[in-house]
């Protein structure tokens, strides 16, 4: 099943109206560590990540399991309303108490990378 929300275009558009995503952005340790693994190790980490604590049926730390710093990753997640099972339920229209499947996790990923790529040609603040 392919998630409703899959217009990058618009989630971003949604997403660019919440105060609270909008305040999240690359700095210090997270954006060095971006630009000196590169973009395909931190895609691969994300990948691992939604695999590990996001696309499971049941997790137990719901709304909890995704830290604020210390990864891009993290950051990004946040950034987007990837970082819970609870906030992908309602930007991005995957239901709660399934697996996602693969392409849930596909598209969560391009998110994520989407949101990355936008961060590392933004001018330093």
């Amino acid at each position: 099943m392919t998630p409703p929300m899959t217009d990058l275009d618009s989630i971003f558009k949604a997403l660019s109206r919440s105060a609270f995503r909008n305040k999240f952005h690359l700095q210090g340790k997270e954006l060095n560590y971006l630009r000196t693994k590169g973009l395909p190790v931190v895609i691969a980490h994300a990948e691992d990540f939604i695999a590990k604590r996001l696309a499971p049926a049941v997790i137990q730390n719901d709304g909890k399991q995704t830290p604020y710093r210390g990864h891009p990753v993290f950051v990004a997640q946040h950034a987007t309303a990837c970082c819970c099972r609870g906030c992908l339920q309602k930007w991005h229209k995957i239901q709660l108490g399934r697996k996602l499947t693969r392409d849930e996790e596909i598209y969560i990923v391009n998110v994520l990378e989407r949101w990355l790529r936008n961060e590392l040609i933004k001018p330093p603040s």
